[in-house]
């Protein structure tokens, strides 16, 4: 039961981003057709641009990305609060067969990052309205490279928080999660993501005489085998981790030994110690497995996006924002983390906050059968967008009052 008095301010948030909804929409079937990857998103960040035209917002751009960052003036002095959506698509051919289908081969908008910056758009538009009732500013960050080029951190790099921000927010849309839906959880919510390289070298030969090789080959397959022990015998069973192999190679036909195999695939875990903890334990399954087979490897792991940790209090408070704001049946806590991964991370480790799910899952489809996030047949219900809107205006109406 919610413990915190009804704002009356986010009443009539939701009708007032159903009236937006045309706009919404516009905006993001015109991003989804020119969907870009990466830091330089010139089409997108001009969409954005032209968005925001005739919004009394201070705006400025990127120096190394394409970045967006427009500041909206409450009427009285405070504190900032920070609303973020992502910019980027991914590399995949969609097949959708919607009208609005991207329009550029091997580009796509699979993980709904359009809607995302539709949502923001709208936002501050919504919140415009309601300046006089804003005590402080909100920061829109506009965001390219959440697909792997660290935007955030870049953006933050270029002074995004150096003016104060005090608390911040991002919704990620889902097509895996019942439409309009808001949920969100305390603490962990998303993995860190870290990316390993095996390099495995032994002794080529001929494939009929392998006793006067060494077959990197068996040395890799057991690699295999290993690293799922590993975190099932030296990870706590209270401590959640993942490590995939996702690719193999070696070999160039059927009656050579390789000198050489490597291996390349993911780590993700929910907290650093144990981050650290399969760092280390991998290093050293590898390369006595190696050892065992006679051969000798080499490791590299790479780190990427570290653990997306939510304030406790923010967590939980935004779960009983979106109900107050939409109604208590589009609002529900998050009972698990998701072992995916996310840059926001970055903000959240410098700035309390949280990151919250938007169900959108299309009318009609059993959530057991909707594609998902990054595959090429995803779809999202755009009515759900209303209630993202509605969500993030809600946030920093609430942190402002």
């Amino acid at each position: 039961m919610s413990t915190t008095t009804p704002d009356p301010r986010l009443a009539g948030l939701l009708e007032g981003a159903r009236s937006l909804q045309p706009r919404t929409v516009a905006l993001r079937r015109q991003i989804h057709r020119h969907p870009e990857q990466g830091l330089q998103l010139p089409k997108t960040q001009a969409a954005i641009l032209h968005a925001l035209e005739g919004l009394p917002l201070k705006v400025t751009k990127g120096e190394s990305t394409t970045s967006v960052v427009a500041v909206l003036e409450g009427e009285r002095p405070g504190p900032t609060v920070l609303l973020r959506g992502d910019m980027d698509g991914l590399p995949l051919q969609e097949d959708t067969g919607l009208p609005y289908a991207s329009e550029v081969d091997g580009n796509m908008h699979a993980c709904g990052h359009d809607t995302h910056v539709a949502m923001l758009a709208s936002s501050a538009r919504l919140l415009a309205d309601r300046r006089d009732a804003l005590r402080g500013n909100v920061l829109f960050m506009f965001q390219p490279g959440e697909e792997g080029y660290h935007g955030a951190r870049y953006m933050i790099e270029e002074g995004l928080l150096d003016d104060g921000v005090e608390k911040a927010f991002a919704l990620h849309i889902t097509s895996s999660m019942k439409s309009g839906v808001v949920t969100c959880r305390p603490g962990a919510i998303m993995a860190s993501a870290d990316t390993f390289h095996v390099h495995v070298k032994g002794r080529g030969g001929h494939g009929a005489m392998p006793h006067n090789a060494l077959d990197p080959v068996p040395a890799a397959a057991a690699m295999v085998g290993a690293l799922q022990t590993m975190v099932g015998r030296r990870v706590s069973v209270h401590e959640p981790a993942v490590v995939t192999v996702a690719q193999i190679n070696a070999g160039t036909t059927t009656n050579i030994i390789p000198e050489t195999a490597t291996l390349d695939g993911t780590i993700r875990t929910l907290s650093e110690t144990t981050r650290k903890l399969v760092h280390k334990e991998l290093k050293q399954v590898i390369k006595h497995t190696a050892a065992a087979y006679g051969c000798h490897a080499e490791v590299s792991i790479v780190p990427g996006y570290p653990v997306t940790v939510n304030d406790d209090v923010v967590g939980q408070h935004v779960v009983d924002l979106a109900a107050q704001a939409m109604g208590p049946t589009w609002s529900e806590p998050m009972l698990d983390p998701l072992m995916g991964a996310e840059d926001f991370s970055y903000v959240l480790q410098r700035v309390p906050g949280a990151l919250a799910f938007l169900g959108a899952c299309p009318r009609g489809i059993d959530l057991d059968d909707a594609p998902p996030n990054h595959s090429n047949r995803v779809l999202f219900d755009e009515a759900a967008m209303e209630h993202g809107v509605a969500t993030y205006a809600a946030f920093a109406l609430d942190a402002l009052r």
